[in-house]
Parts: structure tokens; C-alpha cells; sequence
């Protein structure tokens, strides 16, 4: 919005010539996170009010670690500013046509209803189970699959109309349609090396990301600031992979394929590390509000179609370890308490509890060192992820 305001100004008058800057994508990637940062901080006290007096406060399951209890109550739903703060700044500072930070931020406010559906059924019906999972999924499901049919097409378009074109080709050719190589699986430490996927497999991948994204953030949620870091380390990490790949000289230097206006999703991640940072301010521990599944499921699905679109899948999966781990603990955790349940009739456990934080806490550990810690972890992994853009 702005952009599109200085550009007017400059044409209409040589003495507005001082608004080139605006151009520059680096200078409104600062000023976006400068002014979500500020918004959050700002809005959050006025934001946790409000969530007190409608008395949204967080239900605590009642298998859940004895330290928790006393944070029942506490507001939830706090996720409603972390995306108020990304939305309003990523519109006042991006072009406004570039297609793929508009399909970023309709993904995360599209999982974010999701979230928002859920957590209002935890918090007003009292179910702290709140969405069903089929029901979830659902939903999860088809605003993944939908990003994945217009990405599939997008990422060697620069043009809507051809996007479109392309679909309808790809559906009169009898689904037979060969992707450029850019639009294939990217190997980490390789140079110009990638695994062809096909349509199909572009999709399904895609929708796994952003899906598997989504739901891992979700589950790394349980500890007082605990997600929300390494959603601000990973996301500053995935605006520079976005720098590199917008940009015509530096892909080319560094062996990426250029995506022309991947770059413009700078903005975007730049705005999620500043609203992400003053979420923090209020979120850390002891926490004054939690993000609850509105701010969990929408992040994570964002840092997903981000890594999609330049073309980082695999580097995504180093960098946010944490979430993947966290992921992978619930899954065998339940897996195997199924399989021992079926086969010696009494269900057995792998971890004390499951997600993996929660493990930790059984183990001993406070809640302030499991939070750090894993905050260093994923500060090392994102190093290692920066680190393909050199080691080829």
C-alpha cells in the first residue's frame, strides 16, 4: 500500500523523488517488522483485556503435567494478534501484486480460522478437546490441497491469466504436464540438483508441507514461548532464502532457481518476526495470554507455503527440527501404545509423555529450560539451513 503511494507521489511531482527508497525490498522487510513489532506491543495489553473480560482462558486437560494447572484460565487465543500484527503490516509495506505473499497471507488466515473455530469450541463449549481431528483435517485439508493447485503453476508463471491457462491445459492434456526443473525437489548442499515430482507429486508434496507445517507448530505449543521462537528464527531464515530466490544475480551466483517475486515474501517474514517477537513480550514465561491453535495452526502453515514457493522443503524440515520432532514424538508415541495395546492387551509408552517437551518436564526439567534449550537447538539447525546457500 504504501509502495503503490510513493510510486503515485514520485510521478506526480520530481520534489517526491526522496520515496525511491520505498522500492527498495530490504528497507520495507525493516520497516515491516519494525511496524508489526510495534502494533503487537501496542495491541497486546488492550488484546489480553478483552480475552479476560469475554473470558477466553485456557482449558489444561486433565492428563496434563500437575505444573500446568495453575495456568488454567489464562487467556488464550492470543494467536488473533500475532495475525492482526502480520496482516496490517504486510499490507501496508508489500506490492500489492505480487501474487505470492497474497496467497501466503489467505493460507494463514485460512488456517487461522480453522484455529480460531477450534479454540472457540475449547474455550465457550468447554471441550478442551475442542475441533475434531477428522473435522480438522477436513478443513486443513482443503485449503492445503487448493494452495497446491494454484502453487504448482504459479511458481514458473509470473502472470494469474497464465496460471489459470496452465490449469486447464493440465486438465484437457488428460493431466499431463511437465514441470520445469525449478519446480522440483531441491537437494540441500547440491548444486543445481533436483528430483523431478510432476504435477501429482508437486501437489502432494505441497500439501504435506504446509498441512504437516501447520499441525507440528500445534504441537510444539505447550510450553510458555516455547513455538513461537523458533517460528521467528525459521521465518527470518526463510526471508533470506526468499531474498536469494527473487533475486535474478544472487540465485544465479548461488546455484538457486530464480523465482521472480519470491523475493516480496521478505516483507511478509519480516513482519511475522516482528509480531512473533512482541508476542513473546507477553508470552514468555510466566505467560500473560497463550496463542492457542489460532496463532499455532496459521504460523506453521505459512512457514509451509513459504518454503514451498522457494523451493525449500527439505531445508524447512532442518531448520524447524524442533516442530518435526515434536511432530514425530505424538506419532510414535501413539503408534506404539496402539501396537502394544493390540498385542500384550495393555498399552505401553515410549516417552513418559508425549509431545516431547512434555517428556523433558518428566524428566526433571523446568519449563524455562526446556523452552531455551530447544531455542538453541533450533538456533544451531537454522545456521546449518543458512548454510546451503553457500554449500553446494
Amino acid at each position: 500500500m504504501l509502495l503503490s503511494l510513493a510510486q503515485w507521489l514520485q510521478a506526480l511531482s520530481p520534489e517526491f523523488g526522496y520515496f525511491r527508497v520505498f522500492q527498495y525490498l530490504t528497507f520495507r522487510a525493516v520497516m515491516a517488522a519494525l511496524t508489526a513489532l510495534l502494533i503487537g506491543l501496542v495491541a497486546g495489553p488492550s488484546v489480553i483485556r478483552r480475552l479476560r473480560e469475554l473470558k477466553i482462558g485456557q482449558p489444561i486437560r486433565g492428563y496434563a503435567m500437575e505444573t500446568h494447572l495453575a495456568k488454567s484460565g489464562t487467556p488464550t487465543m492470543g494467536g488473533v494478534l500475532i495475525l492482526m500484527s502480520i496482516a496490517v503490516s504486510t499490507l501496508l509495506w508489500m506490492d500489492l501484486s505480487n501474487r505470492f505473499v497474497w496467497i501466503v497471507l489467505l493460507v494463514t488466515l485460512g488456517f487461522g480460522a480453522i484455529g480460531w473455530a477450534d479454540d472457540w469450541r475449547k474455550v465457550v463449549h468447554k471441550d478442551p478437546e475442542g475441533m475434531r481431528s477428522r473435522e480438522k483435517y477436513f478443513w486443513q485439508s482443503v485449503i492445503g490441497l487448493l494452495a497446491a493447485l494454484y502453487l504448482v503453476f504459479s511458481i514458473s508463471e509470473s502472470s494469474n491469466l497464465r496460471v489459470l491457462e496452465l490449469f486447464f491445459n493440465w486438465v484437457r492434456s488428460g493431466f499431463d504436464v511437465n514441470l520445469p526443473p525449478k519446480a522440483g525437489l531441491l537437494l540441500p548442499f547440491m548444486k543445481e540438483v533436483s528430483y523431478p515430482l510432476g504435477v501429482f507429486g508437486f501437489v502432494v508434496l505441497t500439501y504435506l508441507v504446509i498441512v504437516g507445517s501447520s499441525n507440528a507448530v500445534n504441537l510444539t505449543d505447550g510450553l510458555d514461548g516455547l513455538a513461537i521462537m523458533p517460528v521467528v528464527l525459521v521465518g527470518s531464515a526463510l526471508g533470506i532464502f526468499a531474498y536469494v530466490t527473487g533475486s535474478a544475480v544472487y540465485s544465479k551466483y548461488l546455484f538457486f532457481p530464480h523465482i521472480p517475486g519470491s523475493g516480496e515474501l521478505m516483507v511478509y517474514c519480516a513482519a511475522m518476526a516482528g509480531a512473533g517477537l512482541a508476542f513473546l513480550w507477553f508470552n514468555t514465561h510466566p505467560a500473560q495470554v497463550f496463542m492457542g491453535d489460532v496463532g499455532a495452526l496459521a504460523l506453521g502453515a505459512s512457514l509451509g507455503t513459504i518454503a514451498v514457493i522457494v523451493r525449500q522443503e527439505i531445508v524447512l524440515s532442518i531448520m524447524g527440527g524442533i516442530f518435526v520432532v515434536e511432530a514425530l514424538s505424538v506419532m510414535l508415541q501413539v503408534s506404539y501404545f496402539k501396537y502394544t495395546k493390540k498385542r500384550f492387551g495393555a498399552g505401553r509408552r515410549l516417552l513418559k509423555m508425549a509431545p516431547l517437551h512434555h517428556h523433558f518436564e518428566k524428566q526433571g526439567w523446568k519449563e524455562t529450560q526446556v523452552v531455551v534449550r530447544f531455542w538453541i537447538i533450533t538456533m544451531l539447525l537454522c545456521l546449518v539451513g543458512l548454510s546451503t546457500l553457500k554449500l553446494r
